[in-house]
Protein backbone atom coordinates (compact mmCIF):
# COMPACT_ATOMS: atom_id res chain seq x y z
CA UNK A 1 0.00 0.00 0.00
CA UNK A 2 1.01 3.30 -0.63
CA UNK A 3 0.85 6.26 1.44
CA UNK A 4 0.03 10.09 0.60
CA UNK A 5 -0.11 12.88 2.53
CA UNK A 6 -2.37 15.88 2.16
CA UNK A 7 -0.38 18.86 2.57
CA UNK A 8 -2.50 22.40 3.44
CA UNK A 9 -1.16 25.67 3.97
CA UNK A 10 2.19 26.24 4.86
CA UNK A 11 3.20 22.43 3.68
CA UNK A 12 1.93 21.16 6.97
CA UNK A 13 0.16 18.05 6.63
CA UNK A 14 -3.42 17.70 7.01
CA UNK A 15 -4.42 13.87 6.56
CA UNK A 16 -2.08 11.05 5.54
CA UNK A 17 -4.32 8.55 3.03
CA UNK A 18 -3.81 4.91 1.90
CA UNK A 19 -3.99 4.35 -1.82
CA UNK A 20 -3.45 0.71 -3.27
CA UNK A 21 0.07 -0.03 -5.18
CA UNK A 22 -2.49 -1.30 -7.99
CA UNK A 23 -3.70 2.23 -8.61
CA UNK A 24 -0.72 4.27 -7.56
CA UNK A 25 1.72 2.63 -9.49
CA UNK A 26 3.55 6.80 -9.48
CA UNK A 27 3.51 9.31 -7.07
CA UNK A 28 1.50 11.29 -9.68
CA UNK A 29 -0.93 8.12 -10.16
CA UNK A 30 -2.03 8.22 -6.61
CA UNK A 31 -2.06 12.22 -6.08
CA UNK A 32 -4.36 12.03 -9.01
CA UNK A 33 -6.75 9.29 -7.59
CA UNK A 34 -6.70 11.15 -4.25
CA UNK A 35 -7.99 14.40 -6.54
CA UNK A 36 -10.41 12.65 -8.73
CA UNK A 37 -11.74 11.04 -5.32
CA UNK A 38 -12.21 14.17 -3.42
CA UNK A 39 -12.99 15.94 -6.27
CA UNK A 40 -10.33 18.38 -5.08
CA UNK A 41 -6.92 19.97 -6.44
CA UNK A 42 -5.00 19.39 -3.62
CA UNK A 43 -1.07 19.03 -3.06
CA UNK A 44 -0.10 15.36 -2.07
CA UNK A 45 3.12 14.03 -1.49
CA UNK A 46 4.04 9.86 -0.87
CA UNK A 47 5.75 9.27 2.32
CA UNK A 48 6.40 5.59 3.54
CA UNK A 49 6.58 3.88 7.14
CA UNK A 50 10.36 2.56 6.55
CA UNK A 51 11.29 6.28 5.16
CA UNK A 52 12.88 5.38 1.62
CA UNK A 53 10.42 8.26 0.76
CA UNK A 54 11.47 11.50 2.22
CA UNK A 55 12.73 10.58 5.68
CA UNK A 56 10.23 10.35 7.75
CA UNK A 57 6.73 8.84 7.87
CA UNK A 58 4.34 11.77 7.38
CA UNK A 59 2.33 12.61 10.18
CA UNK A 60 -0.62 15.24 10.89
CA UNK A 61 0.90 18.62 11.75
CA UNK A 62 4.37 17.74 10.01
CA UNK A 63 5.68 19.86 7.69
CA UNK A 64 6.99 18.93 4.24
CA UNK A 65 10.51 20.95 3.61
CA UNK A 66 10.49 20.77 0.02
CA UNK A 67 14.16 21.84 0.00
CA UNK A 68 15.45 18.83 2.03
CA UNK A 69 12.57 16.62 0.34
CA UNK A 70 11.63 15.65 3.66
CA UNK A 71 8.54 15.46 6.24
CA UNK A 72 10.16 17.08 9.86
CA UNK A 73 7.45 16.81 12.97
CA UNK A 74 7.23 20.16 14.99
CA UNK A 75 10.00 20.83 16.96
CA UNK A 76 9.03 19.21 20.30
CA UNK A 77 11.54 21.58 22.42
CA UNK A 78 13.09 24.84 21.79
CA UNK A 79 16.47 23.38 22.84
CA UNK A 80 16.40 20.59 20.30
CA UNK A 81 18.17 21.10 16.74
CA UNK A 82 17.10 19.40 13.48
CA UNK A 83 19.51 16.84 12.23
CA UNK A 84 20.26 17.35 8.80
CA UNK A 85 20.48 13.88 7.88
CA UNK A 86 17.73 11.99 9.14
CA UNK A 87 15.67 15.20 9.25
CA UNK A 88 14.55 14.46 12.98
CA UNK A 89 14.82 16.75 16.41
CA UNK A 90 17.63 15.62 18.70
CA UNK A 91 17.93 17.02 22.41
CA UNK A 92 21.17 19.00 23.34
CA UNK A 93 22.11 16.01 25.79
CA UNK A 94 22.25 12.50 24.75
CA UNK A 95 19.38 9.90 26.16
CA UNK A 96 20.55 7.91 29.01
CA UNK A 97 19.73 4.28 28.98
CA UNK A 98 17.32 2.99 31.55
CA UNK A 99 19.05 -0.15 33.54
CA UNK A 100 16.93 -3.52 33.83
CA UNK A 101 16.38 -2.79 37.10
CA UNK A 102 14.71 0.37 36.12
CA UNK A 103 12.65 -0.98 32.67
CA UNK A 104 11.01 -4.05 35.51
CA UNK A 105 9.68 -0.62 37.92
CA UNK A 106 8.37 0.78 34.76
CA UNK A 107 11.10 4.01 34.63
CA UNK A 108 11.56 6.09 31.74
CA UNK A 109 13.35 9.31 30.79
CA UNK A 110 11.52 12.38 30.22
CA UNK A 111 13.04 16.02 28.88
CA UNK A 112 13.16 18.09 31.08
CA UNK A 113 13.36 21.89 28.90
CA UNK A 114 14.12 24.22 31.90
CA UNK A 115 16.72 22.13 33.29
CA UNK A 116 17.69 21.10 29.39
CA UNK A 117 18.35 17.36 30.60
CA UNK A 118 16.48 13.83 30.75
CA UNK A 119 14.63 13.02 33.88
CA UNK A 120 14.12 9.28 35.56
CA UNK A 121 10.39 9.22 36.17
Amino acid sequence: MAHFAKLGIGNIVERVEVVHNDIATTEQAGADFLNNLYKSRDVWKQTSYNGNIRKNFAGVGFQYDQTRDAFIAPKPFNSWTLNEDTCIWEAPVAKPTLTQEQIDNNNYYSWNETIKNWELV
